[in-house]
């Protein structure tokens, strides 16, 4: 068995501040069982969300980077355009998971989210919306269950399960 992921998370915000950051508390809290490199507040600025990404995949220190903010329609939301034209591989699947548990608590609104997630080299990226219930929605519903073994397939020290082929 592999060690605990290793996890840098990221609030997305022009405004707030490790005081107010609720929804990156979040964001560590359910995300705890897993090692957590650092937590960042940075501001809505596309270069530097990206820089993010780059410089901890280049370095190798971290396994996930789980973002908070930014990934909805507003003018300033630009996370996911940022986020998303790094990605190598997209897992669509999770954004619509996210957008499905979502519509349960706030209904039509959730087809607003643009929550998405995809691999960075060997490093699984998510994005959250930013309230905190998002956040604690996402991490602990959906990044928690998923992300140790997400990293084993990335790393490919895994394989699926139950896809074997039959030969005629």
């Amino acid at each position: 068995m592999s060690s605990p992921a290793r996890v840098i998370t990221v609030t997305v915000s022009d405004t707030r501040t490790a005081a107010d950051d609720a929804s990156g508390k979040a964001l560590v809290e359910e995300l705890a069982a897993f090692v957590l490199v650092r937590h960042v507040i940075v501001p809505d600025d596309p270069a530097k969300i990206t820089s993010v990404v780059s410089d901890a995949v280049a370095a190798g220190e971290a396994d996930a980077i789980v973002f908070t903010g930014g990934t909805g329609i507003a003018p300033r939301d630009l996370t996911f355009e940022a986020v998303s034209a790094l990605f190598d591989k997209q897992l669509d699947g999770f954004g619509e998971a996210f957008r499905r548990l979502s519509w349960d608590e706030i209904g039509p609104r959730a087809m607003l989210s643009r929550a998405a997630a995809g691999t960075v080299g060997t490093c699984v990226v998510f994005l959250l919306p930013g309230s905190e219930k998002a956040a604690r929605l996402g991490a602990r519903s959906l990044i928690a269950p998923v992300l140790g073994h997400a990293v084993d397939l990335v790393h490919g020290r895994t394989k699926h399960h139950g896809h074997g082929s039959k030969v005629s």
